[in-house]
């Protein structure tokens, strides 16, 4: 398994990403995203892979495989703030969510860990478990068996942000820093 999540290339190329479908529905909170009990005592990524969905889907941390793509229903990522929501997906190597829609602290803290979300609810009802799915960011579509889907575009911004891997590498990038050690803060 994985745990650096998959990264995209989007400026420089068509964009691509194909992935297995897991199908879920309405409502997947954060507490089934990952477990609240897990929150203060798990630290390293492979150990917060390691239980993303266990409560909703036991399948899920035994099969899941980088690059695979979630689907699901209304009001995706409801709930608490808390990044493990977030960040046990990407570390599990999740290329994207796909949902008829998201809670908004989930969807801006996805984009700030680099782990696309693409809101499209006819292919959240059109797609099953284990469908294979393509996303082409490019053109914003998704191609489900045999045909091809288009979801509003994310904004350069965003996209920025995602290929980078999430905000502070994105930050990096633009001021042109290896790490964030080399940041001064004036007195």
């Amino acid at each position: 398994m994985g745990v650096s999540g998959t990264r995209l290339a989007i400026r420089d190329q068509p964009s691509a990403v194909v992935g297995r479908v897991w199908k879920y529905g309405d409502g997947i909170n954060t507490d089934v995203i990952f477990p609240g009990k897990y929150t203060y005592t798990l630290c390293e990524p492979a150990e917060i892979a390691a239980h993303a969905l266990e409560d909703l889907d036991p399948e899920f941390t035994k099969r899941a495989q980088p690059g695979d793509i979630l689907v699901a229903g209304r009001n995706f990522g409801n709930g608490s703030s808390r990044e493990q929501a977030v960040t046990c997906l990407k570390y599990r190597g999740i290329a994207a969510v796909i949902a008829k829609s998201f809670a908004r602290i989930y969807f801006r803290n996805a984009v700030n860990q680099g782990l696309l979300l693409i809101t499209c609810p006819e292919v959240a009802d059109a797609a099953q478990a284990g469908d294979s799915l393509t996303i082409d960011l490019a053109r914003s579509t998704l191609r489900l068996a045999e045909r091809d889907y288009t979801f509003p575009p994310l904004s350069p911004a965003t996209l920025s942000m995602i290929e980078a891997g999430g905000l502070i590498p994105h930050l990096r990038r633009k001021l042109g820093l290896a790490s964030t050690e080399e940041v001064k803060i004036a007195d």
